[in-house]
């Protein structure tokens, strides 16, 4: 099993460095034809805008959205999560491009500049019963982004408190003054939808790998599907049995002169 991480910018090492400790082999990713190479896909946490000039330069997200499409596990930490929501907002004027599949609106600076970066514990009932371990996870958020809204088939998987004057629109963020403020609220900060899981922390960025476990199993998992799927398409023809051709991903290759 080899896990593909996006190495255009940003935390790719310590993204191949927490597969290694669970004995998974990762490799970078920087051309579109090394995608058909690797069972899953990680795309890490770094600055977004750079990433996405990185990406439009070298023709990948065509690549890119046509590896979701296939169904491979793709797992975005960060930026990651930015490149795969449907939506975004709080973007600079113009925007950036993005790859899509999450069927999610993302704020794209929610928690603010750099300087505003934080540590915190998050509640994480599905990956501690899915992994065990504590009950809460330590979320390193750099300059983080947040979900805002999703879709009817996404699975919120982590939430995290907002403070009470710190107010969500579609469109931006927004202050209010503390005696019109509402009762505390929360963001999303992890979701799942198929064969897509979006993270807005780092979890590559801790010494604690459950997250890179609970995206393995996601694999594996999709792995076994595909082979009984294949399995079921066997057919038999006197005494030989014959395999129907299965469909090669369309996923266009793209050289740099």
């Amino acid at each position: 099993m080899t896990v593909g991480v996006l190495a255009l910018q940003g935390s790719f090492n310590e993204h191949i460095a927490s597969l290694r400790r669970l004995g998974v082999q990762g490799i970078e990713i920087r051309k579109a034809e090394q995608l058909l190479t690797v069972s899953s896909l990680i795309i890490p946490g770094g600055e977004s805008t750079t990433m996405a000039k990185l990406a439009e330069y070298h023709n990948l997200f065509p690549a890119l959205r046509a590896f979701v499409k296939t169904g491979k596990p793709v797992w975005g930490t960060c930026a990651g999560l930015i490149f795969l929501a449907d939506r975004a907002v709080g973007q600079k004027e113009g925007g950036q491009e993005l790859v899509g599949g999450l069927d999610c609106t993302v704020h794209r600076n929610f928690f603010g500049s750099q300087i505003q970066s934080f540590e915190a514990d998050i509640a994480v009932p599905i990956l501690t019963s899915k992994e065990g371990g504590a009950e809460t996870f330590r979320g390193v958020f750099i300059r983080a982004p947040a979900v805002l809204d999703v879709g009817p088939g996404v699975e919120v998987l982590a939430l995290y408190p907002v403070p009470s004057n710190k107010v969500l629109y579609s469109s931006s963020t927004v202050h209010i003054q503390e005696e019109d403020a509402p009762p505390e609220t929360e963001v999303i900060v992890a979701v799942k939808q198929r064969n897509l899981l979006a993270t807005a922390f780092h979890p590559e960025l801790t010494a604690d790998t459950r997250w890179h476990s609970y995206f393995m199993k996601m694999t594996k998992e999709m792995e076994q599907g595909s082979s009984s799927s294949s399995s079921s398409n066997i057919v038999s023809v006197g005494e030989t049995s014959v395999g129907t051709e299965q469909a090669k991903p369309d996923l266009p290759i793209y050289f740099n002169n």
